[in-house]
């Protein structure tokens, strides 16, 4: 699923070709949404908040979209050809007289006041890349962790405590801070820093994607200690996730035994 800074870099993307410019045609293929007009409007910008987009319009509402597993933002010039939008699986059309904006596989799709955006992501934690995380954010977040007896894995990929981080910048933090992925969340030494490491990594990532040091490269020798890295598991079904680590630069520790 896409995360944080696939979010941000998709929202970028998005105001780039989008904010400030009035709609020309705009076409969304979703039950709930398929008799919405937004042509004659202009486009505020858009908005990431952990895995959610928020496109805001200047008529006070936004359109909110989730990529969930598969879904992704493409733009394309206006006008320049009409195979793309064709696609069965484009679920929304934004276009301006210089750009068109086509969300293919969209997992959700709503279109609401923007002052009713808390419907929709009020249940989240705070976004680990709002730039006021670390004097706004991190403090609630902390005391959350004291208070959670469950895998530290699986917290740092739960949006309600949270919001940005999924399988990778939870591998990737938890790798580079040397912590057991299923050490309790309430007995982590200094989960200030693991989630600051998260945060950073990504943010990283938001401008210079990278390869991962440890996600998805189950077998392959740990680039530190030359241990061949293991793949595990956090949360339970249907809800399960994929934790990629190192065996002995995480290993487990004494008093989890």
């Amino acid at each position: 699923m896409p995360e944080g800074d696939v979010l941000r870099r998709t929202a970028a993307r998005l105001d780039r070709a989008l904010a400030g410019q009035e709609v020309v045609r705009a076409e969304l293929r979703w039950p709930d949404a398929a008799g919405t007009d937004l042509t004659g409007r202009t486009v505020l910008g858009t908005r990431a908040y952990g895995k959610h987009l928020l496109t805001r319009f200047d008529d006070g509402r936004t359109l909110h979209t989730h990529l969930r597993m598969d879904g992704y933002w493409r733009v394309h010039r206006s006008g320049a050809t009409a195979a793309p939008e064709r696609d069965p699986w484009v679920r929304a059309v934004v276009a301006t007289g210089s750009w068109t904006a086509l969300g293919h596989r969209l997992g959700m799709l709503d279109v609401l006041r923007t002052a009713d955006e808390h419907t929709v992501i009020g249940h989240l934690g705070p976004d680990v890349l709002d730039d006021d995380f670390p004097t706004a954010g991190l403090a609630g977040v902390v005391a959350r962790y004291a208070q959670d007896p469950r895998p530290v894995a699986e917290v740092l990929l739960d949006q309600r405590v949270q919001a940005g981080f999924g399988t990778i910048w939870m591998a990737e933090a938890l790798y580079a801070r040397r912590t057991w992925p299923w050490t309790p969340a309430d007995r982590v030494e200094d989960v200030a820093t693991l989630v600051m490491t998260g945060r950073e990594l990504m943010s990283r990532s938001v401008t210079a994607p990278r390869d991962s040091r440890v996600h998805g490269r189950a077998g392959r020798p740990c680039e530190r200690c030359a241990t061949p890295l293991v793949e595990g598991t956090a949360g339970t079904p249907p809800m399960e996730r994929p934790v990629f680590y190192c065996p002995a630069c995480q290993r487990r520790p004494l008093d989890a035994c």
